[in-house]
């Protein structure tokens, strides 16, 4: 798997975790913490975007943070799920994928005209 890749992941994770953290922090260390946490995951965010495009990025990281808070919500914080809510998660996914494959398509049109040059 490509590097970029992993801190895609990375930085999905963090953001689950400082989303999780401001809902159960309850003293300054806490805080401290979440704040520890916040700025490596803007460390990860950037070094994916570093070669990867900025606009997949993040689509990935503001769609797995969404559906990922919404999930937690409903299994860690006792949050209701409804239909609506489900829906929205899977329009959510498929523009996150669909993004994805229209850079995919981009890029390989660029390469092919490269290429005929």
């Amino acid at each position: 798997m490509n590097r970029s890749w992993m801190y895609v992941i990375l930085t999905c994770l963090f953001e689950l975790l400082w989303v999780y953290g401001f809902n159960v922090a309850t003293s300054w260390w806490h805080w401290a913490i979440i704040v520890v946490i916040i700025l490596v995951d803007f460390h990860f965010l950037a070094k994916a975007c570093e070669n990867l495009p900025t606009g997949t990025v993040y689509a990935i990281f503001a769609g797995a943070g969404t559906v990922g808070t919404a999930l937690m919500d409903v299994l860690l914080f006792e949050g209701s799920l409804s239909v609506g809510k489900i829906m929205f998660m899977i329009i959510l996914i498929a523009g996150v994928i669909g993004l994805k494959l229209a850079d995919q398509a981009a890029e390989t049109k660029q390469k092919e005209q490269g290429a005929a040059l």
